[in-house]
């Protein structure tokens, strides 16, 4: 899957393609962002892990339609299912505060290996955009990927039964 047409090297050496994609990127001044400006705000992010546990820590920093970056990082707790990852607490502070387009995900994490959002989180993101554009970064190596492509047979709204009223929408 090719996801762009001119290849660019950024500040920390790390390769990304450009194409279609690189029109999204701009902060809410309308100044143009680039991929390493919307990675390094997520190896901020996860700079603020609370990984207890684990020691494995994730930030995320979510572009939305707006031009405003939201950033997450994951907190463990002590009862396992009550921990949440970065991505759906990016995802979680930008619809609280109105932003429910999202352009693009980066996703940062400690180690050799590239980082990749979990099941729940993926499920959740699909909610709001499946080809939601995401840039894995791990501490040599950085990939995008979309949405769809990790989650190519998502639970979605058409599984469900018609609602018998419309339910109401905070706008």
């Amino acid at each position: 899957m090719s996801f762009g047409t001119r290849a660019e090297t950024g500040r920390r050496g790390v390769t990304f393609l450009w194409g279609w994609f690189e029109a999204k990127l701009r902060w809410e001044d309308g100044s143009r962002m680039t991929l390493d400006e919307l990675v390094e705000r997520a190896r901020q992010a996860k700079d603020r892990a609370y990984a207890p546990y684990s020691h494995y820590r994730v930030g995320a920093a979510l572009l939305t339609d707006s031009g405003r970056v939201h950033t997450g990082c994951n907190i463990e707790n002590a009862s396992y299912g009550a921990t949440i990852c970065a991505e759906r607490v990016a995802a979680v502070k930008a619809i609280s505060e109105g932003d429910r387009g999202f352009a693009a995900l980066a996703v940062a994490a400690d180690g050799p290996e590239i980082p990749s959002p979990c099941g729940i989180c993926r499920q959740f993101l699909a909610e709001f955009d499946r080809n939601l554009e995401i840039i894995l970064a791990g501490e040599r190596e950085t990939k995008r990927v979309t949405l769809a492509g990790l989650l190519p047979a998502a639970f979605d709204r058409s599984f469900l039964p018609p609602a018998t009223e419309a339910p109401q929408e905070n706008a």
